[in-house]
């Protein structure tokens, strides 16, 4: 499922919020005020004074505001950032409550578990694999079975019951943690409660120069969303198991508790069903899931506290279902499977009833595979042109009063319904499936944005968003941390909120393989899952982005590929082990945003997805902290310490020069970069001379002229080059237009 160019969603937020970076916030040169004043006339003289007063007293106000929440803290809107990283260590979500406390807790080798209440196997293999994951850390070992003495335990988990052994929505997820000088303690009504608690204890470990401990806290924690979610798409591209078992693993790090598992389109049916064999044997291209290996991941989800629900999309999206059976197809086969990405034509025929014996017979087959009491089938982007192509089927609308293809879609979706409830399955597709008439049960999955969720909750339906959580359009983790379910402003009421069950990331696999998908989910969706668990007044930017540093690394103790992966792809690529100047060049590159790929890099599912675009990622970290850096330095905020850091950037940027001209000459994938590293060298040049001038009390501005020429060769560098463009350009800009006469 794709949101259609042209259509708002993610991609239509104003250019300084989706590139995530802020807007400049004052300019200011790198020379003292009175340097500039000796140059500067009465008047302009008058007016600068009166910005550095009123910018005086504009921090003095920030401060008596400051010391104000101390006393008053309800009255804080937005606390500094120094505030928020005492407040939140590195938690990620950030829990409801956390009250930080005097003392630690020292990590030694006799640290024991010890359980009370009801633990069960889960909680048991899950708290072994939380130790391991804290050996590897800190190089100790520790031992293997639980405390017989609890006592002598240094973390105690006590659960009052183990809960539902295959996850359900509304599973209590809750807990409480307290942390003392003598031992943590974590509580919690269920095994899946004691799993999120387990995970925010891991990430309270600190380390100094006495060793490693946990702080002293105690912690209510939580979810404001019940429903967290990861959509991966395996029909574009297959993933073996161990890609997913491995995300999975990082999901329960983050606390979701969905998979949500797309398993059927137009470029592959990846599910093995026994009724009808050649539905996978025809459509798969020998890529699919065996019962047993979905039974396999289905354990392997459940074991970490997550859902897994498949998605068969319908009637739409439906070549790999009509390749072998094109007797249930809206037009005359033969189909062959999409090799292209985009919407295409073939569509289930609602007015045979061939098509309805077979997905009765499919269903039954599926509902009693997958344990979930949610089955999502799609409903999205059905164009309808083979409906009107055929007259049989208007024929069919005309006879029983169907007025358009949206009415004999929902003939077909009630259709459908009735199968999933003979099984016991709750309905769930995209926007289009939404018809009033349809049971208030059925579940709305909205990629049209928080509007169209909000007008399906006012109707009486439950929804769950995915608006502003495409990872595969590149987006940067600002991007989708600014985007929440419930907005502030709602309007819908208390009752018709509590429809609206929470989010899904959705990782669409047009451009990821196995190799790469990692890397186009992780880190982003940590952002995601702290939108979807913590409370809404978790929002500050700088302090996402910072945990999030601390949290990729961490994520690597699963097994992703997020960070590793792209050094091999560009290894590949240059044909030898060091590739740092490559590595630069990748740090302020970032793959073209929303639906520009499609268009500028035109490939099918059967081309290798290991150029440099495929290696470059979308929160391009180099670009970040340049960016930062400038933003800083420019508003007059420690401006030799941020004029420091632009300088060293920039001269790594210029050692790369050379080793890039060697790379390019001598790599033939690397062919389509060429233009890339000329540009990383004209823009050293731009900025290196900027900085230059606002770092010299004396130097003299420069022309309006060089001004000019200089955005105009800036814009030429901002045009994407092999579906790939610069993430610093509009820094340097900054530069340049503060460096030249106003």
């Amino acid at each position: 499922m794709k949101i259609k160019p042209g259509e708002t969603d993610a991609a239509g937020r104003s250019a300084h919020f989706v590139s995530g970076r802020r807007p400049n916030a004052g300019r200011s040169s790198s020379m003292s005020f009175n340097a500039k004043n000796k140059r500067l006339g009465c008047a302009e003289r008058k007016k600068r004074s009166k910005f550095f007063m009123n910018k005086f007293f504009k921090n003095f106000l920030i401060f008596s505001a400051f010391i104000f929440c101390q006393f008053f803290p309800a009255a804080a809107q937005e606390k500094p950032l120094s505030v928020l990283q005492s407040e939140r260590r590195n938690l990620m979500p950030v829990p409801a409550s956390v009250v930080w406390k005097e003392g630690r807790l020292p990590l030694t080798k006799d640290f024991a578990v010890a359980f009370r209440g009801r633990p069960d196997e889960r909680l048991r293999q899950y708290v072994f694999r939380v130790m391991r994951r804290l050996e590897g850390r800190t190089l100790m070992s520790f031992p293997r079975e639980p405390a017989r003495d609890e006592e002598t335990a240094r973390l105690l988990i006590e659960t009052a019951s183990t809960g539902n052994a295959v996850p359900q929505l509304g599973d209590d997820e809750s807990y409480r943690l307290e942390i003392t000088e003598k031992r943590a303690k974590i509580t919690a009504p269920t095994t899946v409660g004691a799993m999120r608690g387990l995970e925010t204890f891991l990430q309270l470990l600190e380390g100094g120069g006495e060793g490693f401990y946990f702080p002293a806290v105690s912690i209510d924690d939580r979810p404001r969303f019940i429903w967290r979610g990861l959509m991966i798409d395996s029909a574009r591209h297959f993933h073996p198991l161990e890609v997913l078992k491995r995300n999975l693993d990082a999901m329960a790090a983050l606390k979701l508790n969905v998979l949500h598992w797309h398993l059927t389109d137009d470029q592959g049916f990846r599910v093995e069903t026994k009724k009808y064999p050649e539905l996978h044997l025809k459509g798969s291209d020998g890529f699919f899931y065996t019962q047993d290996e979905i039974r396999e991941i289905i354990r392997y989800a459940a074991d970490r506290g997550i859902r897994v629900m498949p998605e068969f999309d319908m009637p739409g999206h439906a070549t790999s279902w009509v390749v072998s059976h094109p007797e249930i197809a809206s037009a005359p086969g033969p189909y062959e499977i999409e090799r292209r990405p985009g919407i295409f034509d073939p569509t289930l025929d609602p007015t045979n009833e061939r098509t309805y014996e077979l997905l009765e017979g499919f269903f039954e087959e599926m509902t009693a595979l997958f344990p979930d009491r949610y089955m999502h089938i799609g409903g999205d982007e059905n164009e309808g042109k083979q409906w009107d192509a055929n007259p049989r089927i208007q024929s069919f609308m005309n006879d029983r009063g169907i007025r358009n293809n949206h009415e004999l879609q929902t003939y077909f979706n009630k259709r459908i319904l009735e199968f999933l409830q003979k099984g016991g399955k709750i309905m769930m597709g995209w926007d289009e499936i939404f018809q009033p008439d349809l049971p208030k049960d059925v579940v709305i999955h909205s990629w049209r944005g928080q509007k169209a969720l909000a007008e399906a909750a006012r109707q009486g339906y439950q929804g769950v968003l995915s608006n502003g959580y495409y990872i595969d359009l590149m987006f940067p983790a600002s991007s989708h941390y600014a985007t929440v379910p419930l907005p502030a402003d709602t309007t819908l009421t208390a009752e018709e909120q509590k429809r609206v069950l929470g989010g899904e990331a959705t990782m669409w696999s047009e451009w990821v393989s196995p190799e790469t998908i990692d890397s186009r989910i992780w880190p982003r969706t940590a952002a995601i899952a702290e939108r979807l668990w913590s409370p809404g007044e978790v929002d500050n930017v700088e302090d996402m982005y910072r945990r999030l540093e601390v949290v990729g690394v961490r994520l690597e103790e699963l097994g992703l590929t997020h960070y590793k992966n792209q050094t091999m792809l560009l290894r590949r690529l240059a044909g030898r082990r060091d590739v740092s100047a490559l590595e630069t060049l990748v740090s302020v590159i970032e793959p073209v945003k929303g639906y520009r790929r499609y268009q500028q890099r035109p490939q099918t599912m059967l081309d290798p997805l290991t150029g440099l675009i495929d290696a470059a990622q979308a929160d391009a970290r180099g670009a970040r902290k340049f960016n930062k850096a400038v933003g800083e330095m420019l508003a007059g905020n420690d401006f030799a310490e941020n004029a420091r850091i632009v300088r060293a950037i920039l001269n790594d940027w210029r050692r790369s020069q050379k080793e890039l001209d060697d790379l390019m000459n001598g790599a033939p994938a690397l062919a389509e970069a060429k233009q890339l590293a000329a540009d990383l060298q004209m823009l050293t040049e731009i900025a290196g001379q900027s900085l230059q001038i606002l770092t010299m009390p004396q130097s003299p501005r420069q022309t309006a002229q060089w001004r000019d020429e200089q955005l105009k060769l800036l814009d030429e560098i901002a045009k994407p080059k092999a579906g790939l463009e610069f993430a610093v350009v509009e820094s340097v800009k900054k530069m340049v237009a503060e460096a030249s006469e106003k």
